[in-house]
């Protein structure tokens, strides 16, 4: 008796290669948290501390990467990732940091951003995450953008794909209003990364001017204050190329690569469990038990 084995997909739901589970959540949230401290916590520091991101950052990039490793391995033993996957994930993550530098450095024109909208959206959450992370520390090798605002950066296009992956109706609404969907989460999205990573590189800057420099000690609301000041002053035009520039390419070439993305998910066949039909097999070319 032969065995073979048979797949069984379920169409209802999206397929995803890297789904979020109990271990995984509890990865991302940790990897938030830190971010969110790493981001802020400037905001908090004593007048007199001497704390700056400059010297915060090796720290938060030994940090990160273990737990980026986490994230992948607690996905793992929540569902599996097998080899396709992890296939899927060098690939996209190539093609991002290969359209990086086709616009970096012009107007914020940055290409790779509607591609992470777009990955995230039919890849989930947990995948999307990975993928901005790997995405930016495989650019930044690429254009020799390592510095101390890197371990930021990836952190911050992870939480603008992760987000992607979270919107709603991810079986019920496709068309124009998925795209219109994604493109308007793309133009917020844009503008948030723009802003975290302000705020990153904003408290190191002094001797600015009164209205818009960073004041170690000073309350909270007055900093924000300037420091949304100094948005509007110096970064607003660049947040509007990158968010302009991903609305374009959402609505113009969205749907050819939601398509492309979706069938290779579906061929992919991630979600399929593998079962054995101890029935099957006796046709043509197959000799029984025994021969």
């Amino acid at each position: 008796m032969t065995t073979r084995p048979t797949h069984t997909t379920h169409p209802t739901r999206p397929l995803r290669p890297i789904r979020i589970g109990p271990r995984a959540a509890a990865a991302l949230v940790l990897v938030t948290l830190i971010g969110i401290a790493a981001f802020g916590w400037p905001l908090l520091a004593d007048a007199g501390s001497g704390l700056a991101h400059s010297q915060d950052a090796p720290w938060l990039f030994a940090a990160l990467l273990p737990l980026l490793v986490g994230v992948v391995v607690a996905t793992i033993a929540d569902n599996g990732m097998d080899a396709k996957a992890v296939a899927m994930l060098g690939v996209l993550a190539a093609v991002g940091a290969a359209l990086r530098p086709l616009g970096a450095g012009t107007a914020g024109l940055e290409p790779m951003f509607f591609l992470m909208v777009l990955s995230g959206r039919v890849l989930g959450p947990g995948f999307g995450f990975v993928l901005g992370a790997v995405t930016m520390f495989a650019s930044a090798l690429l254009t020799g953008g390592v510095g101390p605002w890197m371990p930021f950066q990836m952190l911050a296009l992870g939480w603008f794909s992760l987000g992607a992956g979270l919107l709603p109706g991810a079986t019920g609404i496709r068309g124009r209003a998925e795209l219109a969907m994604l493109a308007a989460y793309g133009f917020l999205g844009s503008f948030a990364y723009g802003t975290v990573m302000n705020l990153q590189g904003w408290v190191l800057l002094q001797g600015m001017g009164q209205g818009v420099s960073f004041h170690p000690g000073d309350p909270v609301p007055e900093n924000l204050a300037r420091f949304f000041a100094y948005c509007l002053a110096t970064s607003l035009g660049w947040d509007l190329g990158r968010a302009a520039l991903t609305v374009v390419l959402t609505l113009t070439l969205g749907s050819t690569l939601l398509r492309a993305l979706r069938r290779a998910t579906r061929k992919a066949a991630f979600d399929a469990p593998v079962s054995f039909d101890s029935g099957a097999g006796s046709g043509p070319g197959h000799a029984p038990d025994g021969v």
